[in-house]
């Protein structure tokens, strides 16, 4: 009896590791940046984020507004106080400027996910700012 609890410990244990996410792993490809003529002060970015299995990005914030689209997989997004949702290939999402970003990863621990990202964010502005903890 004692053997399979010790068993059932760190087989939970090791299920519990494996589904947290690697941080500050994922490859963001920028596309484009374009400075916006009718709008200054602000520019305009086009990225990719490609999550390997389990990947996530770092809780974050944008002072920027952002909109998203889901090429392939499933990315699980969590901003301000929502909940978390789940989106598929072919589903997007917008965050408004000054959201926080609690969650944003791949809902896979085996398959890749990746994101299409358009932002408006001030010029010299960063894509996110890291919360912090």
């Amino acid at each position: 009896m004692k053997r399979l609890f010790a068993t059932t410990l760190m087989l939970a244990s090791l299920s519990a590791f494996a589904h947290t996410p690697v941080y500050n792993q994922e490859s963001i490809k920028v596309l484009q940046e374009h400075a916006l003529s009718n709008v200054p002060g602000k520019k305009t970015i086009m990225l990719t984020v490609d999550y390997a299995p389990g990947q996530a990005t770092v809780p974050h914030s944008h002072t920027g507004t952002a909109v998203a689209y889901v090429l392939e997989g499933e990315i699980t997004s969590r901003v301000n106080d929502e909940k978390a949702i789940t989106y598929k290939a072919g589903q997007s999402f917008y965050e408004p400027a000054g959201s926080r970003h609690f969650e944003s990863s791949n809902a896979s621990q085996t398959k890749p996910a990746k994101l299409l990202v358009v932002m408006v964010l001030d010029d010299k502005a960063e894509v996110l700012t890291p919360l912090k903890q």
